[in-house]
């Protein structure tokens, strides 16, 4: 059959041209950007896991350059408490020089004090000024804010860290469930007069060290206590009355609260032990039980019931406190909490931790803290927080004196609530007290920052960067082309399309043989 008006072989190479020139089209774009997958056509469920991965790939590369900041603000934040701690160093340095009142004159003592003011000013100006950019770093902005605190019940508040996932505030209950104590030994009288029979000489050791007083016969338990206060700066024990009457007795105690502190009187010369009737009428709490209390002192009662027992040494006991439930670790009137969702220090007051009720305390962390974002996509887990407390001097040391706390501030001349510590005063251990506290604080948070860095930052841009690798290998096996596959294609769709053209114009040509029909 010869028709002309339909050139069938012309339309069948021509489709086949056109597949190869699309084919041929296809190579070129791939092998000039790179990439095997150019538009969803290509491959549409390659294109939506690629880009799934592409945007992890951002996330990751986000969270690598945020913890890289994040470290440097630490590396920042830590410089400037080296210097803290240089200048700590310093002021005990100069505390223990002005200690030496035998050889050292007033005036050398005021140059000393007038150092001890400078000092202190600049760890406060460091306080106000350490910065990374815009950001304030040790004048407490970075720190958690807290609403609600009764000074009466928490006297200090360290957060740490802290959740507000799904809460605009963190509530913080504290409830007491075992006091706080002292070391204690109650000493019954012999005699109603509230004398000593016989004299002796009485060892009193406690955590500071170890002294002797010397007491005679009919010695009255006032003159007792007086002689124990006396040397309590030296031992860390303080006598007192008994209800303030020498015939219910007088109990020696540690001045510190705690399982480190402790209370021993042991009688060295006097009777025979048979005769012995101060070590005979020693006592001590047994088994934890609160301090026994009352007036008249009911000793009959107490000793029948197995209340005190006989004894020469007795320790003190950590508060025990629930924190929102969960049973915090005492140490003295100190509790710390370690917990995912909250992280903190705090100190009792003296009242309430040797108080136990079923009244808690109650204060809200109503925000504040550094929030850091260390994984590829915004959640609580791929979070850490982190708290800088002001490391300014009326921060920095804080330590029970009686009932208030003493800042290094108090080292000042002239400062509030001075304590006047290397002019005037003969006892610089409360001076020694704030400033070891004071080194203590900066030492922990630089070793809180160093810790977060160590452990947290660091590991956390080593996995990131682990995860970058392989997720970047997964986004290029499935987008990126394959050069030697697609210049084989390449080379094969050029050949194709020649040979396509070469086809078409035979097939073109083909119809021209009716012509010699006509002719003839």
């Amino acid at each position: 059959m010869a028709r002309i008006n339909t050139n069938i072989p012309s339309v069948l190479a021509q489709r086949n041209l056109r597949s190869i020139q699309s084919e041929l089209q296809t190579r070129f774009e791939r092998l000039s950007t790179g990439l095997r997958i150019n538009r969803g056509a290509d491959d549409p469920a390659g294109m939506i896991i690629s880009e799934r991965l592409r945007s992890n790939i951002s996330g990751v590369n986000q969270g690598i350059s945020n913890s890289d900041r994040a470290a440097n603000v630490i590396s920042t934040t830590e410089a400037s408490l080296s210097e803290v701690s240089d200048l700590l160093n310093s002021i005990k340095s100069l505390i223990v020089e002005s200690a030496n009142t035998g050889a050292n004159s007033d005036a050398e003592r005021n140059a000393n004090q007038l150092q001890i003011d400078s000092a202190i000013a600049s760890i406060t100006r460091i306080s106000d000024t350490a910065s990374f950019g815009s950001l304030k770093l040790l004048n407490g902005s970075l720190d958690y804010n807290l609403s609600g605190v009764n000074p009466n019940e928490v006297v200090q508040a360290k957060v740490w860290n802290a959740s507000f996932i799904s809460q605009a505030t963190y509530n913080v209950k504290v409830n007491v469930v075992a006091s706080a104590q002292t070391g204690a030994l109650y000493f019954q009288p012999p005699t109603a007069a509230g004398t000593i029979l016989s004299s002796s000489t009485l060892q009193i050791a406690g955590v500071r060290g170890v002294q002797t007083i010397t007491v005679t016969s009919n010695s009255s338990l006032t003159s007792v206590v007086a002689a124990v206060n006396n040397l309590t700066s030296l031992t860390g024990v303080r006598a007192s009355l008994i209800n303030g009457n020498a015939a219910s007795g007088m109990v020696f105690s540690s001045t510190d609260y705690g399982s480190n502190a402790f209370v021993s009187v042991k009688r060295l010369q006097g009777p025979a032990l048979a005769d012995d009737a101060f070590s005979n009428n020693l006592y001590k709490v047994a088994n934890n039980l609160p301090a026994p209390s009352g007036a008249p002192f009911a000793w009959s009662t107490l000793i029948g019931n197995g209340t005190i027992s006989v004894g020469q040494r007795d320790e003190g006991q950590n508060v025990q406190a629930l924190v929102n439930g969960a049973l915090a670790t005492g140490d003295g009137l100190k509790i710390k909490v370690n917990s995912p969702n909250l992280s903190m220090d705090m100190q009792l007051s003296a009242t309430f931790a040797t108080t136990v009720s079923n009244t808690p305390s109650n204060f809200d962390i109503t925000g504040g803290g550094s929030l850091f974002q260390l994984g590829p996509d915004v959640s609580a887990s791929q979070q850490a927080s982190f708290a800088t407390q002001s490391v300014a001097a009326s921060n920095l040391g804080g330590v029970l004196v009686g009932s208030t706390m003493q800042f290094l501030s108090s080292l000042t001349t002239g400062g509030s609530n001075s304590i006047d510590a290397s002019l005037k005063s003969k006892d610089f251990t409360i001076a020694s007290d704030i400033l070891e506290r004071a080194i203590d604080e900066v030492s922990i948070l630089r070793g809180r920052l160093g810790a977060f860095q160590r452990n947290v930052l660091e590991p956390n841009t080593r996995s990131l960067n682990s995860a970058l690798e392989n997720l970047t290998a997964s986004s290029s096996a499935i987008r990126d082309a394959d050069f030697a596959a697609e210049t084989s294609a390449l080379t094969r769709a050029q050949i194709l399309s020649q040979s396509g053209t070469t086809v078409l114009q035979l097939a073109n040509a083909s119809s021209q043989s009716v012509l010699q029909l006509l002719q003839g």
